[in-house]
């Protein structure tokens, strides 16, 4: 909600900026919105992270207005039109059934950001979670939380969301849900490690001096100092998940025909790799480009939120 400090300081551009990055600031709200500029400052000066940024605000144009931004349908095809090359009436060509290349990687995109949603809203909590009541308790509960959190870790995140699926059945529900089951254990050790050094912080002592309990220490001073490092871990690791629900859907364990995901789009298109390139290499180019436009935010982010950085 806009406070009233914040209303009058937009009157103008100047005084909007001078109130942002005031030394003195009069109230929380202003300091916590001098901080976010401040951020967003060292953040717009990396040219990366800000090509990394403009790639996420494609993908998420292309979600939202896919019905207006597709030419074609993603699911109905043409056998009249199968595997025109790129040009003409189907700008990236068309696939074996005749459908649109392009219009099936626009409407892909919406899945892409539903997985990548999903996942982050899923297992960023539980990791985040669990690290932090690792950490702030140790004993007996960090050593069979972080044991759990090893047994995780033994495996490579593919085949273990392999293993879930093939128990789940296949579909993209049940792949966001087993990718979310193999996402969180990096997310509850960067948490643990946060708690273990804030924990015996002066202000942590002082809060707990002053009567507060052990939940109102995790939720309100330990978890906000860790999420930093999470968000920054988060974002990294979209372009990881990417590839895991891309991977899920070419093995045929994801989305399922005809649904137009990017994996599966590239299983279809590989036995025409030789003569019709284009149908397996431009959603193989969308996961490319969007994987590097979510790790140029990550390290963006990285060097922004940082508190060790010199910025």
């Amino acid at each position: 909600m806009t406070t009233p400090d914040l209303t009058a300081a937009s009157a103008t551009p100047n005084g909007l900026r001078a109130w942002l990055l005031s030394d003195t600031p009069a109230s929380r709200a202003q300091a916590r919105w001098g901080r976010a500029y401040l951020a967003w400052l060292a953040f717009r000066r990396n040219r990366l992270a800000m090509l990394g940024l403009v790639i996420l605000v494609v993908l998420v144009v292309l979600a939202a207005f896919a019905p207006w931004i597709a030419p074609y349908s993603p699911v109905e095809g043409d056998l009249n039109a199968r595997l025109q090359a790129p040009g003409g009436d189907h700008l990236l060509g068309t696939d074996h059934l005749g459908r649109d290349v392009f219009s099936r990687i626009v409407y892909g995109s919406r899945l892409t950001l539903m997985v990548v949603v999903l996942v982050a809203i899923t297992a960023a909590p539980v990791g985040l979670v669990i690290g932090t009541v690792a950490g702030f308790f140790s004993g007996w509960i960090d050593t069979v939380l972080m044991r759990i959190t090893n047994i995780f870790l033994a495996f490579p995140r593919l085949i273990l969301a392999l293993a879930f699926v093939a128990a789940l059945g296949p579909g993209i529900e049940n792949a966001i849900l087993a990718i979310s089951l193999t996402a969180w254990p990096p997310y509850a050790r960067i948490s643990r490690a946060e708690t273990i050094v804030v924990r015996q912080a002066d202000y942590i002592a002082a809060a707990r001096l002053q009567g507060a309990s052990r939940f109102r220490l995790i939720t309100g001073h330990v978890m906000p100092l860790c999420t930093s490092s999470l968000i920054v871990r988060v974002t990294l690791d979209m372009a990881g998940i990417i590839l895991t629900a891309a991977g899920l859907g070419f093995l045929g364990l994801g989305a399922q025909p005809p649904s137009p995901e990017w994996g599966a789009m590239i299983s279809a298109g590989r036995q025409f790799l030789l003569d019709q390139w284009w149908v397996a290499t431009m959603p193989g180019i969308a996961i490319f480009v969007v994987s590097l436009g979510f790790n140029l935010i990550g390290d963006g982010l990285r060097d922004v939120l940082d508190p060790k950085g010199e910025h």
